[in-house]
């Protein structure tokens, strides 16, 4: 018997006890920073999802003031607070008629699509608009 009133092998248990104790708290931590890095991750890729809507929603303003002469086929590379953006523009003709036969000229369908690089590939978003242009 030890000093304490048991016997020498509950010794050998406590230090058992306390590396298991010590092994579960190490994995809870790791696994906590691994969580963190996903959601830092996350935040990053809401970031640069946020940057491409705006400047989507920028070139339609200026496409629907006038602004900017719309190039059909049109591959432009942004910079400044959007750079890393590249911004492809189509411009199609719509061809309506009225009920009275007359052809509705002007009307377009305007598709820009934002591409940017992220570690897990490239991403895109599209907006699809209308504008009226006349001759």
């Amino acid at each position: 018997m030890n000093r304490l009133g048991g016997n020498q092998r509950s010794g050998g248990f406590l230090l058992l006890e306390t590396m298991i104790g010590v092994m579960l708290f190490a994995i809870g931590v790791l696994a906590l920073a691994q969580c963190a890095a996903r959601c830092l991750d996350m935040e990053s890729a809401k970031a640069a999802d946020e940057r491409a809507r705006m400047a989507l929603a920028n070139r339609m303003a200026e496409v629907e003031a006038g602004a900017v002469y719309f190039e059909t086929g049109k591959e432009e590379k942004l910079d400044g607070m959007f750079k890393g953006i590249t911004l492809n523009q189509t411009r199609t003709p719509l061809h309506l008629v009225e009920a009275n036969k007359l052809e509705l000229t002007g009307l377009y369908q305007i598709q820009l699509e934002a591409l940017w690089e992220e570690p897990s590939g490239t991403q895109s978003k599209v907006l699809t608009f209308y504008v009226y242009q006349p001759r």
